[in-house]
């Protein structure tokens, strides 16, 4: 993907820090914003990943810290859940000045309730998206419950989040009471998808059950199930990142100019961490991966699996073709292929015993009403599929760094 670090200001007149996660090659369809869980930052696993997965479907989508967090300027007490809100607001008008107004607004956990109040006040977002959300603030005391006292008699106290230590105050407490009603959200008048775990410990499902029945339609539910709260394994986050944007295109316009891309080519992103991979042809997005005994997640075939995909894939394309040229009956073809690296049984080397050939072993099944001549036909038609010429002849390979590109 294509990342970069952003700054804004909020209301109060605090450096804001983000990303932007832009798609390869490709200006954006739509922008989004993502509104992280309580003292989250921009930068831990949900985020990351979801954004990750919204920018590879054309996406543009902006994840930042909010006030006091991460890189973001601002004290943490100073800051409560109406400023978290003023945040997102302040996020959407910033890309609404320099790129374009977002039609896409995402919320995790707290950051979910702030986005659906923000929604509220931003006529350019289409849709609204809220993971492992609260239905009310009630249950985010239960970080300090045992503090509340202190809190009242103090006017504040530092408590233990996540490991983290944290400056709660009277205000942020009192904040919260004056906001915990959401059921506002049906003045909504955006369409609406609830994502929730039915194994989140934190915030139960039944918040997810009492926002879909504040809300009104359109208005959808999607079960994370087996998923945390934190949505912390990638997979996870990468399924929600597939879902919102499935569910979106029926809520929000698509279609904007593409950058203009070389013919054929195609192009692979990967960051500093794992084996995932970003590829981008032309429209067309998806994943490679290595499984995990080679240290990947197995998120996407690896790249033998690719070319094999294509062979089989090719060849299928190339017999029917035939077929249909020549107005013969064949109704279905399947091609399988495996790809291994075998000792060579005729070589130039024969005498060493280690040499391998890298081979592709296929299987075709014709279905249909065929002659037995019709059927090795189009079997010899097979072995004279573009794929097949270029893995069995010898091919050159030109590497260039991208600034010897003109």
């Amino acid at each position: 993907m294509n990342r970069i670090n952003i700054s804004f200001k909020n209301n109060r007149d605090q450096v804001l820090k983000g990303i932007l996660e832009l798609p390869l090659h490709q200006k954006p369809e739509n922008f989004a914003v993502f509104a992280h869980c309580f003292t989250c930052n921009k930068n831990f696993h949900a985020p990351v990943n979801i954004s990750k997965s919204l920018a590879s479907r054309g996406y543009g989508v902006l994840r930042f810290d909010f006030t006091g967090l991460g890189e973001s300027e601002g004290e943490f007490s100073n800051s409560d859940f109406s400023a978290n809100i003023n945040d997102i607001i302040a996020a959407v008008n910033y890309l609404t000045e320099e790129y374009s107004a977002p039609s896409l607004l995402i919320g995790h956990s707290l950051g979910g309730a702030a986005a659906l109040l923000a929604a509220l006040q931003l006529p350019s977002v289409k849709a609204v998206v809220s993971i492992n959300a609260p239905s009310n603030l009630e249950h985010v005391k239960n970080h300090f419950q045992g503090n509340i006292e202190e809190i009242k008699k103090n006017g504040f106290a530092k408590v233990k989040i996540g490991g983290r230590d944290f400056k709660i105050t009277s205000n942020f407490v009192e904040d919260l009471e004056n906001n915990n009603n959401l059921s506002k959200i049906n003045n909504l008048h955006k369409a609406l998808l609830i994502m929730h775990s039915p194994q989140d410990k934190i915030v139960s499902i039944k918040h997810a059950e009492s926002l879909y029945m504040a809300a009104k339609h359109p208005k959808s539910f999607i079960s994370l199930d087996g998923s945390d709260h934190m949505i912390s394994l990638k997979n996870d986050a990468l399924y929600v990142g597939n879902v919102i944007s499935a569910w979106a295109e029926k809520y929000i316009e698509f279609g904007l100019e593409k950058v203009e891309a070389h013919e054929h080519q195609i192009t692979a992103n990967l960051g500093k961490d794992g084996y995932t991979t970003q590829i981008s042809t032309g429209k067309h997005h998806f994943i490679a991966d290595e499984p995990e005994s080679f240290g990947g997640e197995d998120l996407g075939p690896n790249p033998y699996e690719f070319v094999s995909a294509g062979l089989a894939a090719c060849t299928s394309m190339t017999v029917q073709m035939y077929a249909r040229h020549k107005g013969w009956l064949l109704e279905n073809i399947e091609t399988k292929v495996s790809y291994a690296k075998e000792h060579a049984e005729d070589c130039q080397h024969c005498e060493d015993k280690n040499t391998k050939l890298d081979t592709f072993r296929r299987k075709i099944k014709l279905e249909g009403k065929l002659e037995k001549t019709q059927m090795e036909k189009l079997l010899e038609i097979a072995n004279r599929c573009p794929v097949h010429k270029t893995l069995s002849s010898s091919s050159q390979i030109i590497t260039t760094s991208s600034e010897a590109e003109t």
